[in-house]
């Protein structure tokens, strides 16, 4: 089982300490705990470090999200536009400034993507460590004096909380309220040869674990989406479910995007 706790760079306060620790159910780290992983608070922004103890000084590589520049922020300016896969298979082409539930927000990397070309996205992430990742990104990217940047972030909005829940929530709406697109990115192994991504996916692993009730979500959201439903999938990957068979796919040179419609 992998031990996750909260630490920070000197000087910062406490209150910022414990308001972490209350929102993830993490506890502070002291001498008492040997752990996994730190979420840890820096000067710039909230990273989550991985230790390895194996060797006598112990080894840590950290990750976090940042919207203000990096991986990003290239797709962003130079991703394609409408022309890329993901927007295809969203039907941006087709669906004027769509309104999307991103089940499974991780990291926010697509999320954003569809929010740079015009869509409004719900972002909802139930791993309490992932979604403070998040939302601090989020949050930094708030303060950028980039209004492009701003506009951007003002179309994606977080919630933490179970995807089966906010399911639930969406069978209390009326049709004209449901989301025009409903976007499922379940937890899978990438096959990239960039060490950055092999390190990220690694991680989140380690945090999150595998996404066990994918299957479900999908057979829920084909009652609860207005236009359609996309799951991403490694390229050779089996569908999520044998019990329909998508509308279509859009097939890329990993990746799979299987395109439901709604029943």
């Amino acid at each position: 089982m992998v031990t996750i706790a909260i630490s920070a760079d000197k000087g910062t306060p406490k209150t910022q300490l414990d308001t972490l620790a209350k929102q993830t159910s993490l506890p502070l780290l002291d001498q008492h705990i040997r752990a996994d992983y730190l979420l840890h608070i820096t000067t710039e922004y909230l990273e989550l470090r991985k230790i390895d103890h194996s060797s006598k000084k112990p080894k840590v590589e950290s990750i976090h999200i940042d919207f203000l520049a990096g991986k990003a922020n290239h797709r962003r300016l130079h991703g394609g536009g409408k022309g890329q896969d993901l927007a295809k298979a969203i039907g941006l082409h087709k669906i004027k400034e769509p309104t999307i539930l991103d089940l499974t927000a991780g990291m926010g990397g697509d999320a954003f993507v569809l929010a740079t070309l015009g869509a409004d996205v719900t972002l909802i992430e139930r791993n309490p460590v992932t979604y403070a990742l998040l939302n601090d990104a989020l949050s930094r990217a708030k303060l950028s004096a980039d209004t492009e940047l701003l506009d951007i972030i003002g179309r994606m909005n977080l919630n933490n909380e179970d995807a089966q829940q906010s399911l639930n929530k969406l069978e209390e709406l009326g049709k004209e309220n449901l989301p025009d697109v409903i976007y499922i990115d379940p937890m899978f192994p990438t096959r990239s040869k960039s060490a950055q991504v092999k390190k990220e996916m690694q991680f989140f692993h380690n945090i999150v674990g595998a996404d066990e009730d994918s299957e479900q979500l999908l057979l829920m959201s084909l009652k609860l989406a207005n236009k359609r439903i996309v799951v991403k999938r490694p390229r050779l990957a089996e569908k999520l479910t044998k019990t329909i068979e998508p509308a279509f796919d859009i097939v890329g040179k990993s990746t799979r995007y299987d395109v439901y419609l709604p029943i």
